[in-house]
């Protein structure tokens, strides 16, 4: 039954601890130098995919691990805890990129580009966001005109994670502009193709150990083997793993939380006041407790979806539900942890200010929160109903 994916089974279990592990051992100790250099070293990436991390979900005969969606939600929560621009660049390579290669790929797709991006020898960062639309991803511009041997793109994309750093890009366009939503297609093709250009970096109030930038194609040739499944199905086959991106998100959202707790469990038991450790102040021992017990609501959510999805059941609903409350419940957590700290929470000499920046963006990216609640609302007749 889908529910039992709440209680992970033993192979979930070594895959989360060997995310964990490699969390503690190389992420955690180095994520606030990182924070302050705005970047981390291209070669942690490629550390995450030797660990089995950057195709989780992936076939083993292309390099992966094989494992299912739960496994991979909770690999995502352990680098989340040690750091959340990290556990972006993962969630992006594992999915939608190689996901969707793995689902609609040909074979020489697969050989080549998964192969390397389960490797990491290839990041793999995805194209749809531009600057005017943001939840509305039917409403993009970028134009792919058919030439002799493949197709020229021209366009402007915005808000692309690790798209400075990737060497493979999954990239949507208009391929009919008369076709409305059947007009749009999908590529798979590296970035070193002449016309890919980077135009900007963005710099942000969180998530600074990845690269969020906008790039640009100026008469980009990519050819036809570089074409994602067939003509016309580019929008569906981006949004194909739309539910699995939301479950990602408030899979990273535990982890942010549960670091932001661990930080401040950890101060409440060393500070004194009154001749007393805080933790032995109801105020803060009460703090402590809610915030425990959001943070275990919103994994169980995130969980209960995941195992539908593996179940192949429909979790639209189940998934906007854990990362709305995962993604407030987050930012709630990480408040109250800065809250325990008093003044030293404020301060960057503490994990908990990183923390909190990391954690605001998991209610916007993968559709708002305001979103989340249009689907959700969507479907209370079948709510109510106990359907």
């Amino acid at each position: 039954m889908p529910g039992e994916a709440m209680q992970p089974n033993e192979t979930q279990r070594q895959i989360r601890d060997a995310a964990r592990a490699f969390a503690r051992r190389v992420i955690a100790p180095n994520a606030a130098a990182w924070d302050r250099d705005e970047a981390a070293p291209r070669t942690v990436l490629r550390e995450m995919a030797a660990a089995g991390l950057m195709g989780v979900m992936v076939s083993p005969e292309y390099g992966g691990a094989g494992a299912d969606f739960v496994a991979y939600a909770l690999a995502l929560e352990e680098i989340s805890a040690a750091d959340g621009g990290l556990s972006n660049m993962m969630a992006a390579n594992n999915s939608p990129v190689a996901a969707a290669i793995q689902q609609h790929g040909t074979p020489e797709q697969k050989s080549d580009y998964l192969t390397r991006l389960t490797s990491g020898e290839w990041f793999g960062c995805i194209h749809l966001t531009e600057p005017h639309t943001g939840s509305d991803a039917a409403a993009i511009r970028t134009r792919a005109r058919r030439v002799e041997g493949g197709w020229r793109l021209d366009g402007h994309k915005a808000f692309i994670t690790g798209g400075a750093t990737a060497e493979l890009a999954m990239i949507v366009a208009v391929t009919d502009p008369a076709a409305g939503k059947k007009g749009i297609s999908t590529f798979v093709t590296p970035t070193a193709n002449p016309g890919y250009k980077v135009i900007a970096r963005e710099r942000k109030l969180g998530h600074r150990t990845n690269d969020t930038v906008q790039v640009v194609f100026e008469d980009m040739f990519v050819p036809d083997g570089d074409l994602l499944g067939d003509v016309g199905r580019g929008l569906a086959i981006a949004l194909a793993n739309l539910s699995a991106g939301r479950i990602g998100v408030a899979a990273q959202a535990v982890g942010g939380a549960r670091a932001a707790l661990e930080a401040a469990h950890a101060y409440a038991g060393e500070r004194e006041t009154f001749g007393r450790p805080i933790i032995e102040h109801q105020a803060v021992a009460f703090k402590l407790a809610a915030m425990a017990t959001e943070i275990e609501a919103a994994r169980q959510l995130y969980l209960h979806a995941a195992g539908l999805r593996d179940a192949g059941e429909e979790a639209a609903t189940e998934a906007s539900m854990a990362k709305l409350f995962a993604s407030e419940m987050a930012e709630r957590v990480a408040s109250e942890a800065i809250q325990i700290h008093g003044g030293a929470g404020y301060l960057n000499d503490f994990p908990v200010e990183k923390i909190y920046r990391d954690v605001r963006v998991y209610q916007i990216y993968e559709g708002t929160s305001e979103v989340q609640k249009i689907m959700i609302a969507r479907n209370l007749d079948a709510i109510v109903a106990g359907n």
